[in-house]
């Protein structure tokens, strides 16, 4: 036990989770070559191979599958017990990795984020926008954020920014002037449209709501980007309608680059969430993040 290759058999468990030498490379500060060597002794040492690599994917092997389905557990038990040092320090240390999609990236959590770390400044806060879902333990997450309805049930969830969020829709004075603004939701399948394609390759309907009355639409692009201020500056050009957070157009409508349209069918719904999952021993990082949160909350 005194030679038990410990770094070695972490650094393969993440590179299984992840199925990539880059990924685990980046979770771990470490560079891929150097994890591929680590790998390359630890498969000679044990005498057997446990990763198939090719150019382009990481695979288990048979082997090191069942090495990873015993080690996961041994090591979630280790990285609890060395994460329970940090109740005996003055204050929380270590690494918080947050998955969370770019509408939380961009416009709620940069103030919340750096609110927090001035009061632990011995925690160091990892940030990855995704706008799909993923499962974040599997993909060496602590915790993330979504919405509600992206919500996974075996987790724990906690709101986290605002409380009530909205779509609105809105476009350049000049292409008002030139088209006219439309009286109904119905109307926008006469208008060319920017639209949003989130990482997953989705692409999400314009949905609108007054009183009983309910909208889909499927409008005729213009444009489709995954970049919001590609999205925007295209609005702002006048090339077409935009429909989106109303966190991502508030400057652009307060100076009047951009109007609102169908301002009595705005969609609102409910703000995005922390979640994490309900293990035993969390990470000192991740349980004084949930204090503050759950503090600005109260």
């Amino acid at each position: 036990m005194s030679d038990l290759p410990l770094a070695e058999l972490d650094a393969f468990a993440a590179i299984a989770r992840l199925r990539s030498f880059r990924a685990a490379g980046k979770q771990r500060g470490v560079s891929a070559s150097s994890l591929s060597e680590a790998m390359r002794r630890l498969e000679a040492r044990l005498g057997v191979r446990l990763l198939n690599r090719t150019t382009r994917s990481v695979t288990l092997t048979d082997a090191g599958q069942r090495l990873l389905d015993r080690l996961a557990p041994m090591l979630g038990e280790i990285e609890a017990a060395l994460d329970g040092l940090n109740s005996v320090r003055d204050r929380p240390a270590g690494r918080l990795r947050l998955n969370v999609p770019g509408i939380v990236a961009r416009c709620v959590l940069p103030d919340i984020a750096c609110r927090f770390l001035k009061l632990y400044p011995e925690i160091v806060l990892e940030v990855t926008s995704n706008d799909a879902l993923v499962d974040v333990l599997a993909q060496g997450f602590d915790a993330g954020i979504r919405y509600e309805e992206s919500l996974q049930q075996d987790m724990i969830a906690l709101p986290i920014g605002p409380r009530r969020q909205r779509y609105v829709g809105a476009a350049s004075p000049d292409y008002i002037a030139l088209h006219g603004a439309p009286q109904h939701p119905s109307e926008l399948v006469d208008h060319p449209a920017i639209l949003h394609r989130f990482s997953s390759g989705r692409m999400q309907a314009w949905a609108f709501e007054r009183g009983e009355e309910a909208v889909s639409v499927a409008p005729v692009a213009r444009m489709i980007a995954d970049s919001i201020d590609m999205e925007i500056a295209a609005a702002k050009a006048g090339l077409g309608m935009i429909f989106t957070f109303e966190d991502f157009l508030r400057d652009a409508l307060a100076s009047g680059e951009l109007v609102q349209v169908l301002p009595e069918w705005e969609e609102a719904f409910s703000g995005p969430f922390l979640y994490y999952h309900s293990r035993k021993y969390m990470p000192a990082p991740l349980r004084a993040f949930v204090d503050f949160v759950r503090a600005e909350g109260r």
